[in-house]
């Protein structure tokens, strides 16, 4: 290869490479985390997260564990519901920001190791008016996210922004995870108004926010001026004007069996008159209709016309809130034993999933061990048990002959 060839591809590879560095370098540089929880410094958090103090509802304790099977026992640390069948509410106010221009992503775990029946495991965001000690489930929110399961009929992931003072759910059924273990839900709102939500950092949902949810009137409405012209005809077939029912067609659909006797016993003055019993007459020929022709007057389906909605008014901002200032839980739980962790606002996706693998993702093995070990060692706990019952019934009834042929012998 001539030696300035040589130099010019060796150069031009190792600017790609430097290049690739410093976009990636840049790009971790300008991400910005604006919320993070890991509930990793022991009781201090009760000193940033403020309890719902509001009338009227009987609240339940958040307790700071990792449960009773987890992968790490720092790790896996989480706030979790401590009293069955109470409210729970308890929130933070962060720096103010606008996700303005910018992505913003919501991100937490969820732990339903009490095998939830009903009750939710989501998060509510907050606008700084929030008063934490007045949070309640009539409290205004910009977005609800996360999941709610409450019997075989409500297991989906809620998605529920605030447009213009109205809560607004997702269009879609979004499946949320109904087993014991940490699941980790990512809700990523961009500024071209588009949407992801993840389930361990595995998209299950996208798409845009003005198809998704009812944030604007339609963009078309049926036209109020256009009326189905009278003489319209979509009926496909009709009937043969030509075509007669057969004079034997009318004939019953049960008759008297005619090979039925009257049992010589038959007494009419006790049992009344006799009368054969019904058989389905095999001459039915059930209900006449006349046969059906393709219609050829037929002009299919009349589609109503439909012109511009007058109400209709694009907003290229769905996306975007001035300020988010909190997060918090405002849930109830009919079983406690749910434990939220690792709360995460950010802008940057790439932020977000190596935060969900540096969590969820280094506990989750070991996390599913401990709990199979913990199913088999009360399985055979179990098994152990009722075999010393069965024994302890033996014995019992070894004891019982025992002492019935001592009885018959002091007898004899």
């Amino acid at each position: 290869m001539n030696p300035a060839v040589r130099f010019f591809a060796n150069f031009c590879g190792k600017f790609l490479i430097s290049s690739i560095i410093l976009q990636v370098f840049f790009s971790l540089a300008l991400a910005e985390i604006h919320f993070k929880e890991e509930f990793s410094d022991g009781g201090k958090w009760e000193d940033r997260w403020i309890s719902s103090e509001h009338s009227g509802k009987e609240w339940g304790k958040f307790v700071l564990t990792h449960g009773k099977f987890f992968g790490d026992p720092e790790i896996s640390k989480g706030i979790q519901t401590s009293q069955d069948a109470r409210f729970y509410g308890s929130s933070i106010k962060f720096q103010p920001f606008s996700n303005k221009d910018k992505p913003v992503i919501f991100q937490f775990s969820v732990k339903h190791e009490q095998n939830i029946d009903c009750g939710g495991g989501y998060i509510k965001v907050f606008d700084c008016s929030l008063d934490p000690k007045d949070l309640h489930g009539e409290t205004p929110y910009l977005i609800m996210f996360g999941p709610d399961i409450c019997g075989p009929g409500t297991k989906k992931v809620h998605a529920i922004f605030n447009y213009k003072g109205k809560n607004l759910l997702i269009n879609k059924e979004i499946r949320c995870k109904d087993d014991v273990f940490t699941h980790v839900y990512t809700l990523i709102v961009n500024p071209d108004n588009t949407y992801v939500v993840k389930i361990d950092n595995e998209k299950v949902e996208s798409g845009e926010l003005e198809k998704d949810w009812d944030f604007l009137p339609p963009k078309k409405i049926k036209d109020p001026e256009a009326k189905k012209p009278e003489d319209w005809d979509d009926n496909p077939k009709i009937e043969d004007p030509d075509d007669k029912k057969p004079e034997d067609w009318d004939q019953p659909e049960y008759i008297p069996d005619p090979d039925a006797t009257q049992p010589e016993d038959w007494d009419d003055e006790m049992d009344g008159e006799w009368e054969p019993p019904q058989i389905t007459n095999p001459a039915y020929k059930g209900e006449w209709k006349p046969r059906m022709l393709d219609n050829p007057n037929y002009k299919g389906p009349w589609i109503h016309p439909e012109i511009d909605n007058p109400d209709y008014v694009a907003d290229p901002n769905l996306y975007k809130y001035d300020e988010i200032c909190a997060v918090g839980f405002d849930l109830w739980q009919v079983k406690s034993g749910t434990i939220f962790d690792n709360v995460l606002i950010t802008d940057d996706e790439a932020e977000a999933e190596k935060h969900a693998r540096d969590t969820w993702g280094a506990i989750k093995e070991a996390e599913k061990k401990m709990k199979e070990k913990q199913d088999e060692d009360e399985r055979k706990a179990a098994e152990s048990k009722s075999e010393d019952e069965e024994d302890n019934e033996l014995d019992e009834s070894d004891e019982t002959e025992e002492s019935s042929d001592a009885d018959t012998h002091d007898e004899l």
